[in-house]
């Protein structure tokens, strides 16, 4: 297939869906999480849930940036642009409506007078430090392995031209690291929380830099297999598909349907860049995670005249999020948004009070979206889910007793 519209082909759909109906055992539950929140968006925007039988369940993941970012590094940039007026803070959109501490934006901070601007890349920041040298520019960076190799360039450009009125604040995450710190997380470790994944759909765009080798882990620590989907209808449902049968095999397999795309190595030049700019962080905080160890990337020594956070002297603090919020729950795939008692009444886009609310990615948008009347119907599915598990119970204890 070469063409969008064939992804998205109604005829081939169904059939995945009879495929999934008939090969999906209903003596089993199968619980797979969409790392990417990408493809929380695509699930939802295309009716993924409807076609799917009552024993696949879809599990949102934290692999939404903005979304998984702390509120105490939101609370760093805050206080710099305010306290420093020879800033020009250059962010993307999304990160200007997230709530900070006491529910403060960077955009209230424009506002109040901060000179925060939005970009849509690293190379609009540079653009800014030339036209601006007597102002010191500061790229917020933030992202997964995506959008980490553009900035890693950006550096790189910075000192090649001599621009040292230019740093970054960086905030790059790494999708490995989050996935172990999922499956590390036992069993009933948070009362009331389902935490049990059997299977990932893996990333698009960030394993069209690491590769589908990153992932191997998964299957050979803990016997989870991985199935690599890209962002249309059919990506989606034959990835599911391929994940069920690699459960009933008994198989834990790192597998790629995105080959139009995705290598088992990667992007090798831009894994270059990465490791010439940054390393690893000992530890980093992630909203709903918590600390998770080597997760994050920080500026090298060879590059600190670029480091924001050694320039400004900037002091991490970690902060608590709005009261009542479930985003730290729904980003490890603890609760739905549905489950938060804020969502879509009010917490909503136009006026956020948690970061999934915010992000093009967030599973709180997606939900709000394309699912906000679609809460009945939720309903019914998990009182199906519900049914399910208790005729397999039953199934379970006949066995044992007849």
């Amino acid at each position: 297939m070469k063409y969008i519209d064939e992804f998205r082909d109604g005829e081939r759909a169904r059939g995945l869906a009879r495929a999934l109906q008939t090969e999906a055992r209903p003596d089993r539950q199968y619980r797979l999480m969409e790392f990417c929140g990408g493809h929380t968006h695509a699930v939802f925007r295309y009716g993924i849930p409807d076609l799917l039988p009552a024993s696949i369940e879809l599990i949102h993941g934290p692999g939404c940036p903005v979304c998984v970012l702390p509120i105490g590094r939101l609370d760093m940039a805050i206080r710099l642009v305010c306290d420093h007026p020879e800033v020009i803070l250059a962010s993307y959109g999304d990160m200007l409506r997230v709530p900070g501490s006491k529910r403060r934006s960077l955009l209230q901070a424009r506002a109040d007078g901060a000179d925060v601007r939005m970009v849509y890349s690293v190379s609009d920041a540079l653009a800014l430090a030339r036209a601006n040298p007597e102002r010191q520019v500061v790229f917020f960076g933030i992202g997964f392995e995506t959008t980490t190799p553009p900035t890693a360039l950006g550096i790189l450009e910075a000192q090649r031209s001599g621009l040292d009125n230019f740093s970054v604040f960086c905030n790059h995450v790494l999708t490995p690291a989050a996935m172990k710190a999922i499956l590390n997380v036992p069993p009933g470790a948070q009362a009331g929380e389902t935490l049990e994944v059997d299977g990932f759909i893996g990333p698009s765009h960030v394993s069209v830099i690491i590769g589908s080798d990153a992932y191997s882990f998964c299957a050979g620590q803990y016997h989870k297999p991985v199935v690599i989907a890209g962002f249309e209808p059919l990506d989606v449902l034959q990835s599911i598909l391929m994940l069920v049968r690699q459960l009933n095999e008994g198989r834990a397999d790192i597998e790629n349907q995105y080959t139009r795309a995705v290598t088992p190595g990667g992007n090798p030049k831009a894994q270059a860049a990465v490791a010439e700019v940054f390393s690893l962080r000992p530890t980093f905080e992630w909203r709903g995670l918590g600390d998770i160890p080597e997760s994050a990337l920080g500026i090298s020594k060879a590059f600190q005249a670029y480091d924001a956070e050694q320039r400004f002297d900037m002091v991490y603090q970690s902060a608590a999020g709005t009261k009542g919020c479930e985003c730290p729950a729904v980003l490890r795939g603890a609760k739905k948004p549905i489950d938060c008692k804020l969502f879509a009444t009010t917490c909503t886009p136009e006026s956020p009070l948690g970061s999934c609310m915010v992000s093009d990615e967030g599973a709180c948008a997606a939900y709000f979206t394309y699912g906000r009347f679609r809460q009945e119907a939720e309903q019914r599915q998990a009182e199906q889910r519900a049914e399910h598990r208790a005729a397999r119970a039953q199934a379970t204890a006949y066995g044992e007793h007849g």
